[in-house]
């Protein structure tokens, strides 16, 4: 197919259709991506497919687009000085399958308008279909009305996406599952699962003799679940908060006297829960105590708390950046997670099902 490009010259675009059928896309100069032999083959792979970044998680963008053999799309967010915020797209995504990757960390109401912002300048720009890749969903903690005159904010979240433009979310691990019911897109929510049993399995030498520990009620059947793949028992913590952020009495129910403690939550944020339920779980007879979360937030108090309190590791995702938290405290290790948020991707966009996700981790 031949078309006039913008300063009159012209340039072909030839596109494979089907299995047999090679795949070529020739760019006008100004849209490379990069060397042209790395565009080529990226484009031969998953063609029709552009990855953009936002500015909360680039390295985790980078792991995504280097797994998928992709270059990360062009695009500018800058502020402007009266701190509103101004992204531009730097190349054409017309008819393309648009994914961009921002998670609800760091300055969150800022990275959520920046990313509300890039998904509509992309579905103005004409893209075929704008995914929005979430590893931590931004207030999903308010996904309730638990006290008079309360907002769900997470509802609101969702309607702020689905009206910017978003065809499907992708996300990791949701505070709660029936955010997926707050919205009329497709929701991905994968699990870290898979991960987190591999790196119980590789670094954990005792964990035939461990006991798998949910400090609060709300994380019982993801715990439940960890404990029947590793074949162990459970036990639970139930939590008394008398506000926000703050635990007031903590009750365990089962037994982990001379085994090692694995607690697991979905995030943590000052760490008090996790900190406190370690001391009780020392006191109660553990051995050693482990404490893996799929989403550390850790502010505040959160790293001094976690160096005083007895754990041998506590061990995070990548949903979040953790470098800083890292230098600072030795015991918190992370897991990698972008090959399951890329083979995500991959399947989304060739039409293939995520469903083997939920319990494997891609090679």
């Amino acid at each position: 197919m031949r078309r006039r490009g913008r300063g009159g010259e012209e340039e072909e675009e030839w596109r494979g259709r089907g299995g047999g059928e090679s795949h070529f896309l020739g760019w006008a100069a100004s849209e490379d991506r990069g060397s042209v032999s790395q565009s080529l083959g990226a484009a031969a792979a998953m063609p029709n497919i552009v990855l953009f970044s936002g500015s909360s998680h680039r390295d985790l963008s980078q792991r995504v687009a280097d797994r998928l053999g992709l270059e990360l799309g062009k695009v500018v967010t800058k502020k402007f000085s009266n701190k509103e915020t101004c992204v531009e797209i730097g190349e054409s995504v017309r008819g393309e399958d648009v994914y961009i990757i921002q998670s609800g960390c760091g300055e969150i109401n800022d990275n959520l308008m920046e990313l509300l912002i890039m998904i509509n300048a992309c579905k103005f720009a004409s893209s075929s279909r704008v995914t929005a890749v979430i590893p931590c969903f931004p207030y999903a903690r308010q996904d309730k009305k638990d006290k008079s005159r309360a907002p769900i904010s997470a509802k609101l979240v969702a309607n702020m996406l689905s009206v910017a433009g978003a065809d499907h979310i992708i996300t990791m691990d949701l505070h709660a599952s029936q955010i997926q019911g707050f919205f009329d897109i497709p929701v991905d929510n994968l699990y870290a699962e898979p991960a987190v049993l591999r790196w119980i399995k590789e670094n954990i030498p005792e964990w035939r003799n461990s006991i798998v520990v949910s400090p609060d009620a709300g994380g019982a059947k993801r715990v439940t679940s960890i404990a029947d793949r590793l074949n162990v028992e459970f036990a639970l913590i139930h939590k008394e908060r008398k506000k926000a952020n703050e635990v007031d009495r903590m009750v365990l129910v089962g037994d982990v006297v001379n085994r090692v403690a694995i607690l697991i939550d979905d995030m943590a944020d000052t760490c008090g829960t996790i900190c406190h339920a370690a001391d009780k779980l020392m006191s109660a007879g553990a051995t050693k105590i482990y404490a893996i979360l799929t989403h550390g937030i850790f502010s505040g108090p959160a790293i001094s708390r976690i160096s005083n309190a007895p754990f041998e590791a506590v061990v995070v995702t990548n949903t979040i950046p953790q470098e800083g938290k890292m230098n600072v405290c030795s015991k918190v290790q992370v897991i990698d997670i972008s090959m399951i948020l890329a083979e995500a991707i991959r399947r989304t966009h060739n039409g293939e099902s995520v469903s083997y996700l939920f319990s494997h981790v891609p090679l």
